[in-house]
C-alpha cells in the first residue's frame, strides 16, 4: 500500500469513526426535541435574506434523527418557492425533481421520501438560487461530514461558487474540524435550532 492508499484509508477510518459518534448522540436525542429543533431550523432558514430573494430552492426530505425539514420545505413551496428535492439514483448521484405539497411525494431507497414529478437531471440544481444540504457536522472552513457516499459532495461541485449553501445540523454538530478529502465540497451557512444561521468562512 502506498501512502496515497495509506492516507485515503486512515481518511476513511477517521470519517466512519466520526460518523458514529455523531449518529450515537443524535440516537439519545428524544423525538420530540428533534422536531422542535426542526421547527427552530425552518424558521431561522426562512428569515434568511437570500431565501426570500430565492426563486429557485434545492432541499431535501429529512430521514431518520435528521432535523426535520418537512415543515421548511412546505413552508417554501406555500410561499411560491420553486422547490428541487433528489432523488437518489443507483449510482449514488442525485437527479431532481419538484415538490409540489405532501401529496407529490412516494417512498424510495434508504427510507427516504422522493418527489413523483419528472426528473430534471442532475445539473438541475445548477438553477437553484440557494441549496440546502444535510450534514453530520460541518467544521469553520464549511467542510461537512455526510453519511459517506458523496452525493451531495457531487451536486455541490455542480453549483456556483456564488450560490448560497446552508447546512442544517444540530446546536453541537458545529465543530473545529471534520476529516476531509479532496473531493469534500464546504458549504457557506450552516443553521442550527439555538444559534440560528452562522456564516462560514
Amino acid at each position: 500500500m502506498d501512502r496515497t492508499d495509506h492516507d485515503e484509508v486512515a481518511l476513511r477510518s477517521r470519517k466512519a469513526a466520526l460518523r458514529r459518534q455523531l449518529a450515537a448522540s443524535r440516537n439519545r436525542t428524544p423525538q420530540h426535541e428533534r422536531d422542535a429543533a426542526g421547527r427552530s431550523i425552518r424558521d431561522a432558514v426562512l428569515s434568511l435574506p437570500e431565501i426570500q430573494m430565492a426563486g429557485t430552492v434545492a432541499a431535501y426530505m429529512s430521514v431518520g434523527t435528521e432535523p426535520d425539514t418537512r415543515g421548511l420545505v412546505y413552508a417554501l413551496w406555500k410561499r411560491g418557492t420553486y422547490v428541487l428535492l433528489p432523488l437518489l439514483q443507483a449510482d449514488g448521484d442525485l437527479d431532481w425533481a419538484s415538490y409540489e405539497g405532501p401529496d407529490s411525494l412516494a417512498p424510495g431507497p434508504r427510507g427516504l421520501l422522493e418527489p413523483t414529478e419528472p426528473r430534471r437531471g442532475v445539473t438541475a440544481v445548477t438553477s437553484a438560487d440557494l441549496v440546502i444540504v444535510p450534514a453530520l457536522a460541518v467544521d469553520r472552513a464549511g467542510l461537512r461530514l455526510g453519511r459517506g457516499g458523496g452525493s451531495y459532495d457531487r451536486a455541490l461541485a455542480r453549483v456556483g461558487a456564488a450560490v448560497p449553501t446552508v447546512a442544517l445540523i444540530y446546536d453541537d454538530e458545529l465543530v473545529d474540524e471534520v476529516p476531509a478529502g479532496p473531493f469534500d465540497q464546504p458549504v457557506r451557512m450552516v443553521a442550527r435550532p439555538r444559534q440560528g444561521i452562522t456564516r462560514l468562512r
